[in-house]
């Protein structure tokens, strides 16, 4: 197919799907990536302070209603119409991302991070479906490949200008997110609905009602709910790359070696200079997979395309086990690259198969309803992922946890400590200790060994790994 047959074989609509969510994974991926830093940074050095336990509950109940909701949304939007509903979602994001830049209480981020996702939630279902209901039996793959590589054009965008505009101060992060949002409502007056079942005499409490039927039926499936519930334990430990280790780079990584290895041309697009010295942020570390996705994901599928999806998600979940594993060795930048370049292998590897296995282990009369619960263990591992996030970095991984331990054990008193923020309290000890921050933090790392998070979460890949190939070998098939 030739580059204009391949432009004149979507009509209009698909394209202007495709850019709306463009935009809006450029906002939510800006805005996720730095997340983490934003709420636990200590307010000397521009975050909001909060602790790592607040952080966890907030990113894990936000998340998991973001994937929670789709169905629901979906449900609202057959029965409203797709442009009303995605005017609404609009709306409700960009008051969303508006609300968590000029807030700093912990209820009102919160409650700002909720709009974001019911307005995501609100989205995502109408997108997918409209890129479905313009492409056909003859382009379908292409549509979706499309749609997929649209998906991370943005993302990548996102953490881009994100990560610059942050030097400039945090709130330019939010406010960039609420002007792609509002961009979105001028493409939205070209956007066309595409022909969909229109149920006049369904009401929305009957549409819901049926959406609460479809549910019981499929979790009354005991071997796909066990199939569901496994899976969750490998969004748990994929989410960590966006909920835990911007923070584990931010408080322990040096990235210097990474910048400094850049040719002269490229260090300042990629990189940033603090306190004197160039280094990676934690966004620009964390878009590395993404880079190894586009660059490798059709070599992978078409080495794997005779492999059995099952087969295949056993060995991805356990290659995205070893990335996360390896980063738990050492401060150096270069062995976060090396992880994160494995951990995409084995995405590409686990990920693009899960639909697929659902597709053969599903009843032939109900695979496009089973398809529609495959989001079940993303908003499962969001939550519990969130959650064991916060909860394992304050007691693992913390730096200032750790430095306070050992101000305390060493009895090295710092005058005021009690008044200072954690930034300003570090700031002092090094003062005081005559070190610069390489030298404190290894002394730390060396002494508190915060890298054991990674051994905790790879555990978890590892075990659900093993389970995948215990329950296809000896439950499914039984």
């Amino acid at each position: 197919m030739t580059k204009a047959n391949i432009f004149t074989s979507f009509p209009r609509t698909f394209w202007i799907a495709n850019t709306l969510e463009l935009f809006e994974r450029w906002a939510y991926y800006g805005m996720f990536t730095v997340l983490s830093v934003y709420l636990t940074n200590p307010v000397s050095m521009g975050g909001l302070g909060f602790t790592d336990n607040q952080r966890g509950i907030m990113q894990g109940v936000a998340t998991a209603l973001l994937y929670l909701l789709p169905i629901l949304g979906g449900a609202i939007a057959d029965r409203f119409g797709f442009r009303k509903v995605l005017l609404s979602a609009f709306v409700t994001l960009a008051a969303g991302y508006f609300a968590m830049g000029n807030f700093s209480t912990y209820a009102t981020v919160f409650a700002s991070f909720l709009l974001v996702a019911i307005g995501g939630a609100l989205f995502k279902p109408i997108i997918v479906a409209t890129v479905s209901k313009t492409t056909s039996d003859k382009n379908d793959t292409l549509g979706f490949g499309i749609f997929y590589m649209i998906v991370n054009i943005g993302g990548f965008i996102g953490p881009f200008v994100a990560s610059k505009l942050r030097d400039l101060d945090w709130s330019y992060v939010f406010i960039m997110c609420t002007v792609v949002i509002l961009f979105n409502l001028i493409i939205l007056y070209f956007y066309r609905e595409p022909e969909r079942e229109i149920k006049e005499k369904e009401t929305l409490t009957q549409s819901l009602k049926k959406v609460m039927t479809n549910t019981a039926t499929v979790l009354k499936d005991t071997k796909f709910v066990m199939f569901l519930i496994i899976m969750v334990g490998m969004w748990t430990m994929y989410m960590q790359l966006f909920f835990t280790l911007p923070v584990y780079i931010t408080q322990w990584i040096d990235t210097s070696d990474i910048y400094n290895s850049l040719p002269s041309f490229l260090a300042p697009i990629f990189g940033a200079i603090e306190n004197g010295e160039g280094v990676i942020r934690p966004e620009m570390m964390i878009n590395i997979p993404a880079f190894t996705i586009i660059a490798f994901q059709v070599f992978m599928s078409n080495r794997l395309k005779n492999v059995k999806p099952i087969v295949s998600m056993i060995f991805g979940i356990f290659v995205i086990a070893i990335g996360l594993g390896q980063m738990s060795f050492a401060t150096a930048g270069i062995y976060i690259v090396f992880g994160a370049i494995i951990l995409a292998f084995g995405e590409m590897a686990s990920s693009p198969r899960i639909q697929e296995y659902i597709g053969r282990i599903a009843p032939k009369e109900k695979v496009a309803l089973y398809m529609g619960y495959s989001f079940l263990p993303v908003a499962g591992g969001n939550l519990i992922g969130g959650l064991l996030s916060g909860s394992l970095y304050a007691s693992l991984s913390n730096k200032y946890t750790f430095l306070k331990d050992y101000l305390s054990v060493n009895e090295i008193n710092i005058t005021g400590s009690e008044t200072m923020d954690d930034g300003l309290l570090y700031n002092s000890a090094l003062e005081t200790l005559n070190m610069n921050t390489s030298e404190l933090d290894t002394i730390l790392f060396n002494q508190y060994h915060p890298g054991n998070i990674w051994l905790v979460f790879a555990s978890i890949g590892i075990v659900t790994s093993i389970l995948l190939f215990v329950y296809n070998r000896f439950i499914l098939n039984k």
